[in-house]
């Protein structure tokens, strides 16, 4: 086996260090770090030993074969504000390990058929109507996006980035979707980050609308697709007197109070100055930072299924990481809770019978 420089880039970016950090760490100099990233020098045996203990990958790691990485302009990030690029790279490179974990679990099931057309030109808002229509939604509230997106053939994983500058993130890969979302965040948000993040690969796969343009209008897609126009109006036109109102209805569609705040005024049910009052209210209630007693966090439900599987079949989440030659610790962030639910034997029998059918290879 023959190391590859590769594999080192992508274990520094994932812990958030520099060349010149990792040198201290391993008592050497940041240009020999540099020559071993470019491959024109290569470590030894005891290098490496010394490498995997610094950046907590088993040594093993670094001989593996080219793993593929998401290239930043490939890449839809959910929030780029306030955002380094130790932070960016440090989730760019959970995406590849992402990749890795996901070529493993496709070698082994077949998973969901990718169902994302091609939106791209439509309207924001026309397209999240018209992608409700083409998968069949109606307009009734979606019960679980993380269970929607997986079930339309959407590879999607978890971020445990200790930060909020990393909402989510998607892109495609080999004709593949992916969605990784930041579970630091509340229950309500990570929904509204999974749709926006569809709207990206629904309107963004050519690639011609980037910046902040291309956040707005999946911002603007997010809340059609989650908060129907028909919906709403039936819902709330006549009931919306007052904060607790709106804290009754969020419920409804799973949202934040404050994006159903901003939808009720957009639609016209709220006048400016109760738009204003409320918001200002929400705030002082701590919405802005967050969802007081909000909704439980949603699950996946194709991880849950494919560990259960694996679990029956005797397999660990220590056993895929040793596959993979990395640390259990990457394994269990990517796949929500799933990891901890007895290895999702704790699904109920009505939750299975819904779930995406999987089967072995």
């Amino acid at each position: 086996m023959n190391f590859n420089p590769l594999r080192l880039s992508l274990a520094r970016k994932r812990r958030q260090l520099n060349q010149k950090r990792l040198a201290e760490e391993i008592d050497g100099a940041p240009l020999t770090i540099s020559r071993w990233e470019k491959g024109t020098h290569v470590p030894t045996r005891e290098n490496v030993q010394a490498l995997a203990a610094a950046l907590e990958f088993p040594a093993e790691f670094f001989y593996g074969s080219d793993s593929t990485e998401p290239e930043k302009r490939d890449v839809s990030f959910r929030s780029q504000k306030g955002m380094t690029a130790k932070v960016r790279d440090a989730a760019l490179a959970a995406g590849s390990i992402g990749f890795l974990l996901n070529e493993w679990v496709e070698a082994r099931f077949s998973l969901p058929v990718v169902n994302v057309p091609d939106l791209g030109g439509v309207e924001p808002e026309q397209a999240a109507r018209h992608l409700r229509e083409i998968w069949g939604l109606g307009e009734v509230p979606i019960t679980n996006m993380v269970e929607l997106l997986e079930s339309k053939g959407v590879r999607v994983f978890s971020l445990v980035q200790n930060t909020k500058t990393v909402n989510a993130y998607s892109l495609w890969q080999c004709g593949k979707p992916f969605v990784f979302l930041n579970t630091f965040k509340s229950a309500e948000s990570s929904r509204f980050d999974a749709a926006h993040e569809l709207a990206h690969l629904v309107l963004h796969q050519d690639g011609a609308i980037t910046g902040r343009e291309a956040e707005d209008q999946a911002d603007q897609f997010s809340s059609a697709f989650l908060m129907p126009r028909a919906d709403v109006i039936a819902c709330c036109a006549n009931e919306v007197f007052s904060v607790h109102s709106i804290l009754m209805h969020k419920k409804r569609w799973k949202v934040s109070a404050m994006a159903l705040n901003y939808t009720l005024h957009k639609i016209g049910i709220l006048s400016d100055w109760r738009y204003r009052d409320f918001s200002i209210a929400l705030a002082r209630m701590g919405y802005r930072r967050g969802e007081p007693k909000g909704m439980p966090r949603e699950r996946s439900m194709v991880w849950g299924k494919v560990l259960t599987m694996l679990w029956g079949e005797g397999v660990t989440t220590a056993d895929i990481a040793k596959q993979l030659s990395l640390p259990v610790s990457e394994v269990e962030d990517l796949v929500f809770d799933a990891a901890y639910q007895g290895n999702g034997a704790s699904l109920d029998r009505k939750k299975r019978s819904e779930a995406p059918k999987l089967e072995c290879l």
